[in-house]
Parts: C-alpha cells; structure tokens; sequence
C-alpha cells in the first residue's frame, strides 16, 4: 500500500490531496494529517490566502512518554518528517503535556475556525 501510495504521489503530488477535496464546499477545512511539502504546496494553491497551517509539536521526552520509541525505517522516512523543515507554519501548537497551556493554544486557533463560519 505504502508502495502504490508513493508511485501514485510521484506520478501526481496532488493526487490524494484533490481527492479528500473533491466536489465538497466547506468554509473551513481542517486537514489533520498532511505530511509532505507537495501536500502543503498544493493546498496553498489550492487555497490560497485562506489556508492555515497548524504543526503540532512535542517533545521526545513527553513522546516517550506517552510510549512512543524511535523505529529506523519509521520515524525516519518522509512521510513521518517530510515537513521538519517547513518552518513557516501559521500556527505551532505545543503538546508537551501541559494541558492547560494546549488547551489555551486550541482555543485561540478555534477562535479563528469560528470566525470564519
């Protein structure tokens, strides 16, 4: 899958990003899981002025935390740090594991979302 999912992208980079998108009208739209600079590129085309990136970052310490462990093959491909450096996102939310601070940092970007509503 991840094979025909690469040949697929590099044959056409929007290819999956115009299929979560097509033939929906939505005044915001929040997409959780964009991964690569080619997905953030077309989005920016696609949406222009209106589009609002978010990265969500940790620390590895609150990442193991949590149980996350470090898998070469894994955590080191593209699809996992394709965007680590991308370093114009509109918004950087922390989720080091304080959670009134996340919480502050959600509201103000909802505060956003329901503006545009």
């Amino acid at each position: 899958m991840i094979l025909w999912s690469e040949q697929r992208r590099q044959a056409d980079p929007g290819f999956f990003c115009r299929k979560a998108v097509e033939g929906v009208s939505q005044p915001v739209w929040l997409v959780s899981d964009a991964r690569r600079m080619s997905d953030v590129r077309w989005f920016q085309e696609a949406f222009g002025p209106v589009l609002q990136t978010v990265r969500v970052v940790a620390s590895e310490q609150s990442r193991q935390q949590r149980g996350w462990v470090f898998t070469p093959g894994v955590d080191d491909v593209e699809s996992e740090c394709g965007l680590d450096d991308f370093g114009d996102f509109d918004w950087v939310i922390e989720n080091h594991g304080d959670e009134r601070h996340l919480q502050e940092q959600l509201e103000n970007l909802l505060e956003l979302v329901r503006s545009r509503l």
